[in-house]
């Protein structure tokens, strides 16, 4: 599934290309992804200029001049293909722009979503209401908060986006690697100091996987085609068996029903 960084990758490639576009026309191929499409979906976004672009958890913003925003979940499959050759089956929704510019949304297994949303109303938008903050601005403080008292798993804790809003389980898995932490710790007997080398490591990470364009590992490519290289720099994740880097062995468990991947040695 696309997280955090793949996310970040769709809406700066996204960018470079349709801010400040007017959309000519917009295709809906089929009615319904994850959820049906808004109905008045292409009479509210034909006509209309492209503004600016961002993100919330692992939703894709595009705001318009009429005060409405597209938001799209890439959900399990989901990627943005820029002037694709051919328009093909999973090709589920199509914008065409003032300067002769084709986007598609592809989504081969259709978890993902599209919802046009009043711009002003974000935050008050169901599925934006209950997030917590973003990963890059909070501090070890505000998560200490969010965990204390908490008895369950640190792992399945930093999962909830009520309490963070845009992590998964690949970079949960590293992240808790870089700082030490054993997945199954409770969330609230988890030191500052060590909250302090979480919230650096979620940083760092975060930040090395956009510079590398995301993760790829089945479906994901950015808008331009290319895929993301950050999976040479994992640690621990999808390396059951194999050596870490400390001398140990990296192990798999399952928690919540998702594979977590940790060295026994080293994280504690």
């Amino acid at each position: 599934m696309p997280e955090l960084p793949e996310v970040e990758t769709t809406v700066r490639g996204l960018e470079r290309v349709l801010k400040g576009r007017r959309i000519e026309r917009v295709e809906a191929r089929r009615s319904d992804l994850r959820r049906a499409l808004p109905e008045d979906l292409g009479q509210r976004l034909t006509g209309a200029r492209v503004t600016s672009l961002g993100r919330r958890a692992k939703y894709g913003l595009i705001d318009t001049d009429r005060g409405d925003t597209l938001v799209f979940h890439l959900g399990m499959s989901g990627h943005w293909r820029i002037d694709p050759s051919e328009i093909g089956k999973h090709d589920h929704f199509i914008i065409d722009t003032d300067e002769g510019l084709r986007l598609a949304l592809n989504d081969a297994r259709r978890f993902g979503s599209l919802d046009l949303v009043r711009t002003g109303e974000l935050e008050e938008w169901p599925a934006f209401r209950a997030l917590g903050p973003e990963p890059l601005d909070i501090d070890a403080r505000q998560l200490e908060h969010r965990l204390a008292g908490r008895t369950a798993p640190v792992k399945l804790l930093l999962l909830d986006q009520r309490i963070i809003a845009g992590l998964g389980n690949i970079y949960v898995c590293e992240a808790l690697h870089r700082a030490g932490i054993h997945p199954k710790r409770a969330g609230g007997s988890v030191s500052i100091q060590r909250l302090r080398r979480l919230v650096g490591a979620i940083h760092d990470m975060l930040e090395e996987a956009i510079a590398a364009g995301g993760s790829t590992l089945r479906d994901f490519a950015a808008p331009n085609g290319e895929l993301g290289y950050f999976p040479k720099s994992f640690a621990v994740y999808d390396r059951e068996g194999e050596p870490c880097r400390c001398g140990g062995t990296v192990k798999r468990i399952v928690q919540g029903g998702r594979s977590t991947f940790y060295c026994p040695k080293c994280q504690h």
